[in-house]
């Protein structure tokens, strides 16, 4: 692998003065300047961001926390995130913290031993102390806060939106199944959906689930008709949940959407491919990733802030696993 000793030697120059063509500061003669530049490109020298940063005591580094990305939805998130920073000129180190605490406070430590100037992070908890003891810029993605920059959607509008869409649509024994309690927006969109059913003084049962991990679901499917049998409509805490609802469903030989029918929460890619494909409350989670990249830049920058909290809508997406509405 090049190093930045290898350009200087090439160059004939020190590396001193290969840093300074680096990092545009200090004074290089345009003869030097060009050397060095030509070797940087004979050699295809890449310059190493962290030792870059360390140099300059200014990185162009910054820690994208997410807690799950075998979950289709966060990767949506991610890549919102990455599109906004590289075209502002900067970088991303990831960390997957599977909703664990212990790996989520590593991950934070490592951001700050490569010497990050933000974070984007969509932790279960805004308010732990390993974000309020940070001293650089922290914004929340998919997350609510208090009083924190954070950018997010209106989940407990879309729990409303389902119960409505579920029981416009004919449903009389609907179960809604609970996301992780620890999870605001989880809490939310369950909150949401529950207020509408008992404004309306619809028949409705909870399933309390613990995660929305992929490995999970299926376990909480089965569960939902074991307890439920008789359920007519599913409000699933997202789309994961709602894919395993219809397999299950597929597995009883209940009828899609005749005998049961399921809405789902986040829009994932996968919702559109299923059979049949899933209806859902869609939440625009690419924008939103380029929001939160939007608004950490500024706090970074110290432009001037509008908005530190940013609510995104959510809107219902109509396809195959609701029935119709007669007109």
């Amino acid at each position: 692998m090049t190093t930045i000793k290898d350009v200087a030697k090439q160059a004939g120059v020190s590396v001193a003065t290969v840093s300074r063509v680096l990092n545009g500061n200090g004074y290089v003669h345009e003869d030097t300047r060009s050397k060095v530049e030509q070797s940087i490109r004979e050699l295809n020298y890449t310059p190493n961001e962290v030792a870059r940063s360390l140099y300059k005591r200014k990185s162009k580094l910054i820690g994208l926390l997410l807690p799950d990305i075998m979950n289709p939805y966060f990767p949506q998130l991610a890549r919102g995130v990455e599109d906004e920073m590289q075209e502002n000129d900067y970088r991303l180190i990831f960390g997957n913290s599977d909703e664990k605490k212990q790996k989520e406070m590593e991950y934070i430590q490592t951001f700050v031993q490569n010497n990050v100037v933000g974070v984007i992070s969509s932790t279960n908890d805004p308010e732990a102390d390993m974000y309020t003891g940070l001293n650089i810029p922290v914004v929340f993605l998919d997350r609510t806060s208090n009083d924190r920059p954070s950018v997010f959607a209106d989940g407990r509008e879309g729990g409303r939106i389902a119960a409505q869409e579920m029981m416009l649509r004919g449903s009389k024994e609907i179960t809604v199944m609970q996301g992780p309690a620890d999870v605001r927006p989880a809490l939310e969109r369950f909150e949401g959906a529950v207020e509408v059913l008992e404004d309306r003084g619809a028949a409705y049962q909870v399933l309390k689930t613990t995660s929305f991990s992929l490995t999970d679901a299926e376990g909480f499917a089965y569960e939902l008709f074991r307890q439920y049998p008789d359920t007519d409509g599913v409000i699933a805490s997202n789309d994961i949940v709602a894919s395993a609802v219809l397999k299950e469903a597929h597995r009883l030989e209940k009828r899609v959407p005749e005998d049961v029918q399921i809405i789902g929460f986040d829009d994932i890619l996968l919702s559109s491919l299923l059979a049949p494909s899933l209806s859902t409350i869609h939440q625009p989670a690419y924008e939103m990733g380029r929001a939160a990249a939007r608004l950490l830049i500024e706090l970074i920058e110290g432009q001037h802030i509008e908005r530190s909290s940013i609510e995104f809508p959510v809107e219902f997406m109509e396809r195959q696993t609701t029935r119709k509405v007669e007109s």
